[in-house]
């Protein structure tokens, strides 16, 4: 990534940050605003894994540093792995068809009407880049 590629990025996950912040204002739930909070958390260290890289590039830069280039080369590889987690621990109990996030209270995933039965569990699924 280029300077600007990296402060255009920065700018992106800060003003994420604010929205994440002014919605969680709005929830209604528990677990809404602790989920808010996760993801405010995982922004927070994005944003400062970018302020890293950006002062790395400085040092590469101006010179100063004659490990920058490696310091920078290792970071910018660990920024393109980095995943906010925002569920820890899924658990699934399959003979009672219940499952708990986070190691919270037990849910029913059964559900039953004159349709029949249906059993719906939370996935864990990764975000796409869009």
């Amino acid at each position: 990534m280029t300077t600007d590629q990296n402060l255009t990025l920065y700018a992106k996950l800060a003003g994420f940050r604010l929205v994440v912040l002014a919605n969680r204002f709005g929830c209604d739930s528990e677990f809404s605003p602790k989920l808010h909070n996760r993801l405010v958390e995982g922004l927070e260290a994005a944003i400062g894994r970018m302020r890293t890289i950006m002062a790395l590039e400085r040092s590469v830069l101006t010179g100063e540093d004659e490990f920058a280039e490696y310091q920078l080369e290792g970071e910018t590889e660990i920024c393109g792995r980095f995943t906010i987690n925002l569920l820890d621990d899924l658990e699934i109990d399959f003979d009672t068809h219940e499952y708990r996030i986070n190691g919270g209270d037990w849910s029913i995933a059964l559900t039953a009407d004159y349709t029949g039965a249906d059993i719906d569990y939370p996935e864990l699924v990764m975000l796409t880049n869009d």
